[in-house]
């Protein structure tokens, strides 16, 4: 292996470890809204506001896990985040760590870096990409 295939290699393999990690610490805030798990004490109505967001949280994290769709999955999230903060918590202080909002703050942005960089070369979006690449 070169000198310059370790960075690539490096690369990938944190983008990959990145997004399995990311989409599995959201489905927890899914998990918790739509079938009250950890901790939660009751599930949210599924056809409400908090239902919606349980739903793109789980299934979406599922789908980053997966690596599948990931780019506009992951521009869908970081919107659904962009809306938590600005509905939730920037009405009480604009600053994150002082109204509770950098969870949702450091989700957007790292949702929205996803968007623009997609799943990785271990996804179900990289599979299919290597699958369509014509012989060359």
């Amino acid at each position: 292996m070169s000198g310059e295939a370790l960075p690539g290699r490096l690369r990938a393999v944190s983008l990959n470890a990145f997004r399995i990690v990311f989409g599995l610490m959201f489905m927890q805030h899914g998990a918790q809204k739509l079938f009250a798990a950890f901790g939660r004490d009751e599930a949210v109505q599924l056809f409400s506001q908090m239902g919606l967001a349980g739903f793109l949280e789980f299934f979406g994290g599922l789908l980053v896990v997966a690596g599948l769709a990931t780019r506009p999955v992951a521009f869908v999230l970081a919107g659904e985040m962009a809306w938590a903060y600005f509905q939730a918590h920037l009405p009480r202080g604009w600053v994150p760590i002082m109204n509770g909002g950098e969870l949702s703050v450091l989700y957007c942005f790292a949702f929205l870096w996803m968007a623009f960089h997609g799943g990785g070369g271990f996804s179900v979006d990289g599979l299919l990409a290597r699958r369509m690449k014509p012989d060359a």
